[in-house]
This record gives structure tokens, C-alpha cells and sequence, in this order.
């Protein structure tokens, strides 16, 4: 699956709205939908000129909906579902997830932020926004990608 417009990720966003991770197998979980947008929101806090490192964040839980049943593949998948849509910036740190652990210590920025926000996104305690918040950004770099694609 290739995700092709900003309507079909929103989509696969909202789904993920009552789906549970529980990292660890520890239960209740956390919601893939809050987490995603706790996530991305900790990046603007941390990185507000990174619209790409943000998007990052608030996309990597639509894995658990393209592979449940397989958490290994689910970078990769992901990945690649995103890549046609934000381009191969966004895809290359989604294909590296999880970010957590199990990477030891990255060289990378992006992944230690990315990391970071990512852990702190478990945990709620701050108004994250709404996923319509995040439209308007998505259709921005969705538009770059396209006009770059273009030209690659």
C-alpha cells in the first residue's frame, strides 16, 4: 500500500484512534492516536522549523494498523507506504524505527530526537492538539515532496 494523499493518511490517523500499543506487554497501553500527537507536538516544541521531523512523529503508529501482526516489518512498511506522500526524508526515519532502545546510541539528530519524543509521548499530561491541527502541515510537505519528486 502506497498512501497517495494527505486524505488517505488522515484516514489511517483517525483509525488509530482506540488501537493500544503496549510496549513491554504492559497493560493498559497507550493509545496510538493520543501518542501520535503527543509525539509530534513534543517535536514542535523541539523543533519548530522541522515540519518533516514532526510529521515523523505523528505518523509512525499507522505501522500497527498496515502490519499488526507483524511488528518487525512494520518500519519498513510504513516506510514505504509514505515515501510516494512526504518523501524520502520522512521515510528513511520512519524505517529506522523503533527508535527506542534498540538502536543503542545513534549519531543521528533527527533519531535522537525523534527517540525522545517518542518516549515522552507515552506518558499523557498535556493537551496535544487535535489530529486537524496537523492538515494543513501535512498538505505543505505532501506539495514539496510532489514538486521535488517531479524533478528527481
Amino acid at each position: 500500500m502506497e498512501l497517495r494523499s494527505v486524505e488517505e493518511l488522515m484516514d489511517l490517523l483517525y483509525a488509530c484512534r482506540g488501537v493500544r500499543d503496549t510496549p513491554g506487554g504492559s497493560a493498559p497501553g497507550v493509545d496510538l492516536h493520543d501518542h501520535a500527537l503527543r509525539t509530534a507536538a513534543l517535536l514542535r516544541r523541539s523543533r519548530p522549523a522541522d515540519k518533516e521531523l514532526q510529521l515523523t512523529g505523528l505518523v509512525h503508529p499507522i505501522g500497527h494498523l498496515l502490519r499488526p501482526a507483524d511488528p518487525d516489518g512494520r518500519a519498513e512498511r510504513v516506510a514505504d507506504a509514505v515515501r510516494p506522500l512526504l518523501g524520502r526524508r520522512v521515510a528513511r526515519l520512519l524505517g529506522l524505527h523503533p527508535w527506542r532502545g534498540t538502536l543503542g546510541t545513534p549519531a543521528d539528530d533527527d533519531l535522537v530526537s525523534l527517540r525522545q519524543a517518542d518516549e515522552d509521548g507515552l506518558t499523557p499530561g498535556f493537551d496535544a492538539g487535535v489530529l486537524e491541527d496537523w492538515r494543513t502541515v501535512l498538505e505543505l510537505v505532501a506539495e514539496r515532496n510532489s514538486r521535488l519528486g517531479a524533478v528527481d
